[in-house]
This record gives structure tokens, sequence and C-alpha cells, in this order.
């Protein structure tokens, strides 16, 4: 094993590592700057095109509005149905790992990277990460922090502006910096959407489909496009 595959792997396992220059051609960046770069023609394309070929795992319907950044873009696992706003930036020194039907809004920042409290070690060039991982049917507001080492559960709304620094369970509805549950979602949120929807329905005429699961509800048109 050569010393990139060995800090590589101290990295991913959450040890102390040095970095090192793992992709000396550039191609993760390169794919990164041609998505940012790609006309507005190939908006519903380009996503699958350029960074469905760097994250580990992209799920089906994935879209992502540019600009986007990330750290090595090969630690990124997104589900089915994922939509992240403009600026989303993921530090991705860990695994991140985001369920089916995340919703994003704009500059949302997901870190992995970790550095020593202790500054003389800090100061000595080694560093560490810690993975995060957002379940199924979650909505994060815009300007969110999620810091290392955090798992956010299913069927979750984060506030915008929050500092995620603890772990948040399923079903809440959770805001604030640092970021605390404020409330359980109830069959009484499902109650009152539903009647949202059966006056949409009434009023336009269009069907709105149901998620499988617990998701929420989405339209038959593209459920992303303006999303906030």
């Amino acid at each position: 094993m050569d010393r990139v595959e060995k800090m590589l792997g101290r990295m991913k396992a959450g040890k102390l590592y040095k970095c090192v220059d793992w992709d000396p051609e550039g191609k993760a960046k390169d794919l990164v700057d041609k998505f940012n770069s790609a006309p507005r023609s190939e908006t519903m394309t380009r996503t699958g095109e350029y960074l469905g070929k760097l994250f580990a795992h992209m799920g089906k319907e994935c879209y992502i509005e540019p600009p986007f950044y990330c750290d090595y873009g090969t630690n990124i696992h997104v589900g089915d149905y994922f939509y992240a706003n403009t600026g989303l930036i993921v530090l991705d020194q860990c695994d991140v790992i985001i369920g089916d039907h995340a919703f994003l809004g704009p500059r949302v920042n997901i870190y992995c990277a970790c550095h020593p409290i202790d500054a003389m070690i800090r100061n000595a060039g080694v560093e560490l990460g810690k993975p995060v991982t957002i379940g199924d049917n979650v909505w994060i507001g815009g300007n969110t922090v999620i810091n290392p080492g955090v798992t956010i559960g299913s069927n979750v709304v984060i506030g915008s502006g929050s500092v995620v620094t603890k772990n948040i369970p399923d079903g809440v509805i959770a805001a604030g910096n640092p970021c605390k549950v404020i409330r359980q979602i109830t069959e009484k949120d499902r109650q009152y959407w539903l009647e949202q929807v059966k006056e949409f329905e009434a009023d336009t005429g269009e069907q709105v489909l149901y998620c499988s699961g617990d998701a929420s509800f989405v339209t038959r048109s593209v459920p992303w496009i303006g999303f906030i």
C-alpha cells in the first residue's frame, strides 16, 4: 500500500491523517468545474452527466443547482429524487450518505472535516474526518451547517440557518444554533397538508401524486424547481 492509499484509508476510517494529492491530474475538480460552467440548456442533464461520474452513488432523478463544491465527491452517496439548491458545499473526507427524497435549500454546508483541538497538534498538519448521514424525506433549510459526525433521521425538517452539532431523531422539526428539536411532526400536520392538497386539486384541476412510504407529496411536474 502506497502513502496515498494509506492516508485515504485512515481518512475514511476517521483516524488522523495527512492531506495527500490523491488526484494529481485534477479529474474530480475538472468534473465539478464542468458541471458549474455547463450552459443552462443542460440544466436537467448535467447533474448525472458530471456529478454522477464522480459520486460514489447517485440515485434516480437527482438534481443539484450550480454552483456546487466538494473536496472529493467520491465519498458522497445520494438516494433517489435528491434535490439541492444553489451553493451546496460538501467536505467529504468521510462518507456523506443522504437518503431518498432529500431537499436541501440554498447554501447548505455539510462538513466531515475535523481538526485537533490542541493547537500544537493541529499546526503539525494532521486532521481527521467523521461521516455524516441524512435519512429519507428530509428538508434542510437554506444556510444550514451540518457538522462532522452528525446523523439526521428520516422525515425531518431542519429550519433555515441552523447549525447541526448533534444527532437529530426521526420525525421532528428542529432548528437553531445549536440545532435543537422543536416538536414532533404529527398526524395533525399531515391532515393539514392533505386539506391544502384538496384545495389545490379543486382549484387547478391538477392531480397530486403521493410518494411511497412516509414521504410528503409531489406533483406530476418536476417537484424541485423553485424549491427554497
